[in-house]
């Protein structure tokens, strides 16, 4: 089987992977897996935004406990997750995704979507999966994905091409070892946290949707305050359990994924209401030359949903989303803005 390529260049700039250049094509003999929440808006309105952020993240757990890893490619969105695997281990992936999809039904009362895409399918119809790895710390990475593949595939998925149906595997439970989500949410310090995504139209170069993603990440950067939503001191544990020590919290903190790329720049941060209002300049001139679409949800607090795998005592990844409803409504928005 494919492996994931050895060079893979690690980057620790987040403005190198807005390059295009700095990507790498995945092999042909790849899959790429998703996971969707079934009417998410709508949950978390209800105030189920934990349900959904535990549910979206928890495919990443079960795939990675079913393969024995968590190095291969996967990003988090809120309310679901993308996942990027060799052909070799498409068989445990199906059945990781349709326990996930029987416990979210059961467990959760929740519908979701689950899809496995062959890459060489993907590219059949024109687009491409390519990955670019990030350094969010000097202990974490985390994948970022280009191409347009995995904008496709969800499209795919939606409409209800490529499901993984149903199976005897949605008979046992995920292995979930490692997923928790036990922080109380984290209060904005500086007015808002913002969710934002941003996608090019099909007609953008990556040159000029790069330009694009770099004013609005230079925004952000350019600030006294620091932009992500994550606390510098130690918050409290939803159970009231004694808390970690300043040093373990500050490893958790720098181990966040507030920033990230899959073919839609995605953004959780704690920022000022004078920045929100920059942002969206930039995004109605980008918008009005017909080179994006855009959503975003103001809110005052983010959620964190942690995964800590049992490998290097500090590679764990914690995942961010806004804590009313993140990007599952900022994607609401973009639908209605596209």
């Amino acid at each position: 089987m494919s492996e994931m390529p050895s060079h893979t260049q690690v980057y620790r700039k987040f403005a190198s992977v807005l390059d295009r250049s700095n990507y790498e094509p995945l092999p042909d003999d790849w899959i790429i897996g998703m996971t969707d929440v079934v009417g998410s808006t709508e949950a978390i309105r209800r105030g189920r935004y934990e349900d959904v952020n535990f549910l979206g993240a928890s495919i990443i757990a079960s795939v990675g406990n079913a393969i024995g890893s968590f190095d291969f490619p996967f990003s988090f969105g809120g309310d679901g997750a993308t996942f990027a695997l060799p052909i070799a281990h498409q068989l445990k992936a199906i059945g990781a995704l349709r326990q996930v999809v029987a416990l979210s039904e059961q467990s959760f009362n929740l519908e979701m979507r689950a899809g496995v895409i062959p890459l060489r399918d993907i590219r059949m119809n024109g687009r491409d999966v390519s990955i670019a790895r990030y350094a969010v710390s000097s202990d974490a990475t985390y994948y970022m994905f280009a191409g347009g593949g995995v904008r496709w595939a969800e499209q795919q998925l939606k409409s209800g091409e490529f499901s993984v149906g149903r199976g005897d595997d949605e008979l046992r439970p995920p292995n979930l070892d490692g997923l928790s989500c036990e922080w109380n949410p984290f209060e904005s310090k500086r007015g808002i946290i913002l969710s934002l995504l941003v996608e090019p139209m099909d007609s953008t170069s990556d040159l000029i949707f790069s330009q694009i993603a770099r004013q609005i990440i230079q925004v952000f950067e350019s600030s006294d305050g620091n932009a992500s939503p994550v606390p510098l001191r130690v918050p409290t544990r939803k159970d009231g359990r004694k808390s970690i020590d300043e040093k373990t919290w500050a490893v958790v903190a720098s181990n966040s994924d507030y920033r990230k790329f899959d073919d839609v720049l995605r953004l959780t941060v704690d920022c000022t209401p004078q920045e929100v209002e920059q942002v969206e300049a930039i995004l109605r001139g980008a918008v009005s030359s017909s080179l994006v679409r855009y959503g975003l949800h103001r809110q005052s607090h983010a959620i964190m949903t942690c995964l800590v795998p049992g490998g290097g005592e500090n590679s764990h990844l914690h995942f961010l989303d806004g804590a009313d409803g993140g990007y599952a409504r900022a994607a609401a928005k973009m639908r209605l803005n596209g």
